[in-house]
């Protein structure tokens, strides 16, 4: 009766181990293939930024939301040196009047170059 309950208490053991070990491989081929579809979804530099920022509480890619539309401001600026220094510099200094009276919030630790890239994002919208 002992030698039966130890071999069966080490074919559970057995049979755990493996289940586990199944299961954190399924678990990290699942997480890979999301991070991957994730990132093909986001192969846009500066649409990366913009999801990491606190730009959507206020901006949507196609709806007015606080702020204009991404696609109103790509209707708005041509995609110029000036425009989009210019526009990533309000992004850096924030602004108000010139989409209605709610002022944006200046984001003063974001770097120029960041700013950039995240305008020409925004301006590459432009339905054509």
């Amino acid at each position: 009766m002992k030698k039966t309950f130890l071999i069966l208490g080490a074919v559970v053991i057995f049979m755990a181990s493996f289940s586990k070990a199944d299961l954190a491989k399924e678990k990290t081929v699942i997480a890979t293939a999301t991070t991957t579809n994730h990132a093909a979804f986001q192969s846009n530099p500066g649409e990366k930024l913009i999801n990491k920022s606190d730009c959507l509480g206020c901006h949507n890619k196609t709806n007015k939301i606080i702020g204009p539309a991404y696609v109103d401001i790509a209707k708005k600026y041509p995609a110029t040196e000036k425009n989009i220094n210019m526009l990533a510099d309000k992004i850096i200094k924030g602004g108000t009047g010139v989409w209605g009276n709610m002022p944006m919030t200046a984001h003063a630790t974001l770097k120029k170059d960041d700013a950039k890239l995240m305008v020409k994002y925004i301006l590459s919208l432009k339905k054509k």
